[in-house]
């Protein structure tokens, strides 16, 4: 056999293969003997005509059409020996087969390029600190108590703790009704967060059997371009509930929090400690998100479009998978791919950058770290190490277990510079406020 690899690009090779008819024999034998059982022939039995028959009536036709899967799987077999690793779906772009002589091949696959690296180290990447607030722990035992509340029929909503029952119906801009739109007997809870200012506002003052307009805007990105809609609708309220709370005491206190808290304020120290980390693990997070962005916009370059095509299609595959589990509708392919290109495109950047870093810097895994991880496993599960160690292997553990090095490599050649996410909070709520005042305002 002969073989070399030709660097057409940094990112593309192309694999330059010629074998002997005797180093493909036992493939042709094979393709003889699976075409020979599809075979029908007069005189003969299907599947049972003698081999030197088919050879002679389809023996051409046969070795031609096995030459390409056998070029494909030859291929894979040097790509496993010879640590070619391609990261796309490669391409047959020539094959030239001389029967009882030679088959050679060229196969044209993508790599992960070799880059320069720079500005990754001794950045200063911004942490948002974010303390939790007396507001927060109140708004959490506000919403545990939503499952206890009760509710009172009312005359008129009066602010956000009402609840009422409406007819929705959905008009076009002249204010006629928008045909095969209208809802009835629909809940509204005020109370709920996702529900939009304006229908809280449009809705204060109202009694059973009045109407008003309210309006909502669908605002969503098609790739890098926002597009918004529009809906007008009028809502009869058809009945008024006001929302109850129960008081808060120990004996509730008790009750929700499964016995964990006796008193109100151990169930406040435990509501301000689950704050606490979740808000720390957010704050890793972004801090985390944004040094990865920051380190390879510094390495700008344009990924191997079969790779981020890749890419693309397993965000999409992760996607339904996350959708099925979840029991939600997801949009069609299209759209799918147009909203995640962008991300397929970055990841397929860092992971490109990644294993560059990881060449640059000498850092690997190897099999040791693998035995050590699976033997703490297998101390958890009660499953063998040397089942765990195959699992892994077969899984690409090691791709993930680097990602973790490199990702510590980075922070802990990063400067942290931590700011206060609270004022920034605040900032955000302040302007809500304001444009929701302003909208009253204009309202009376």
């Amino acid at each position: 056999m002969e073989k070399k690899v030709n660097e057409i690009a940094k990112h593309e090779h192309e694999l330059e293969v010629t074998l002997t008819y005797d180093e493909i024999k036992p493939e042709i034998e094979e393709a003889y003997n699976k075409e020979r059982k599809k075979i029908s022939i007069d005189g003969f039995r299907k599947g049972k005509a003698p081999l030197h028959v088919i050879k002679k009536m389809y023996g051409e036709s046969i070795e031609f059409q096995a030459a390409e899967s056998i070029s494909n799987k030859k291929f894979w077999d040097i790509a496993d020996s010879d640590g070619l690793k391609p990261i796309s779906t490669p391409k047959l772009v020539d094959i030239d087969f001389v029967q009882g002589e030679k088959l050679s091949f060229k196969v044209l696959y993508e790599v992960k390029p070799e880059l320069e690296l720079k500005d990754y180290k001794d950045l200063e990447i911004e942490k948002p600190i974010l303390k939790v607030r007396d507001e927060d722990v109140e708004s959490e035992i506000t919403r545990t108590l939503k499952a206890h509340v009760t509710y009172v029929d009312a005359d008129v909503i009066e602010d956000n703790k009402f609840r009422f029952v409406a007819n929705l119906q959905r008009v076009n801009d002249d204010g006629t009704p928008f045909e095969g739109s209208r809802t009835e007997n629909l809940t509204v809870d005020l109370s709920e967060p996702s529900v939009n200012i304006d229908l809280q506002t449009n809705s204060k003052g109202k009694k059973v059997g009045e109407k008003f307009d309210f309006t909502f805007v669908d605002e969503h990105k098609h790739g890098e371009e926002t597009h918004k809609e529009e809906y007008k609708y009028v809502i009869e309220v058809v009945k008024i509930e006001k929302i109850i709370y129960p008081e808060l005491d120990e004996e509730l206190v008790q009750k929700i929090s499964n016995k964990k808290a006796k008193t109100i304020d151990e169930f406040k120290g435990q509501i301000k400690d689950s704050y606490e980390k979740y808000y720390e693990s957010q704050s890793e997070q972004i801090f985390e998100s944004t040094l990865l962005h920051e380190v390879v916009k510094n390495n700008d370059f344009t990924p191997p479009a079969g790779y981020v095509s890749f890419m693309l299609e397993r965000l999409i595959e992760v996607e339904k998978e996350n959708a099925k589990r979840s029991k939600q509708r997801l949009p069609d392919d299209a759209t799918l791919k147009n909203s995640l290109a962008q991300r397929a495109e970055w990841t397929a950047k860092w992971q490109i950058v990644l294993e560059n870093l990881a060449r640059i810097e000498n850092i690997s895994v190897d099999d040791a770290e693998l035995e050590k991880l699976a033997e703490e496993e297998a101390s958890k599960t009660g499953i063998s190490v040397q089942k765990l160690v195959k699992y892994y292997k077969d899984t690409n553990r090691k791709e993930s277990l680097l990602e973790d090095k490199v990702i510590k490599f980075l922070i802990e050649n990063t400067k942290v510079k931590e700011v206060d996410a609270n004022k920034e909070k605040d900032s955000s709520e302040k302007k809500a406020s304001k444009k929701s005042t302003k909208k009253e305002d204009k309202k009376d």
